[in-house]
């Protein structure tokens, strides 16, 4: 079963978004504790498209896929904006304080704890941001 979404690269989208994923988990029949989990990951990884994949206040969107295969749960990001591979972002050095660490790079880097499996590709001047989870309940 395959839930489709399309919101405007605007952060007061994220309201539905939460919406959709909340209908979507039900539909879908994924527990509560796996959506909480889910909803984190949606919000820093859509949060990072709108705040930084365009320049200035460009209008476009965003389109959002969740896919239930199996035992397993696919999500799917695609953005026009700027090309940008976070699964290759280097992981924050979470030893140190957080007044010595850089800003920056703690939300992809809850991303990839949280999920299981994340990939990025370019195609067609977009963005396509794929992440996977095991739905274990």
């Amino acid at each position: 079963m395959q839930k489709t979404l399309r919101i405007k690269n605007d952060i007061h989208e994220l309201s539905m978004m939460n919406q959709f994923l909340e209908e979507a988990g039900e539909e879908l029949g994924l527990s509560t504790a796996f959506m909480m989990s889910l909803n984190l990951v949606m919000e820093e990884a859509v949060s990072n498209i709108i705040f930084y994949a365009y320049k200035g206040d460009v209008e476009d969107a965003v389109d959002i896929s969740l896919v239930r295969e199996g035992g397993e749960l696919i999500v799917t990001l695609i953005d026009h904006g700027i090309a940008f591979d976070p699964t290759l972002r280097k992981d924050p050095d979470i030893t140190l304080s957080a007044e010595d660490r850089p800003i920056g790079g703690l939300g992809i880097f809850l991303i990839k704890k949280i999920m299981d499996e994340v990939s990025y590709q370019r195609v067609d001047e977009r963005n396509v941001f794929i992440m996977k989870k095991k739905i274990t309940e």
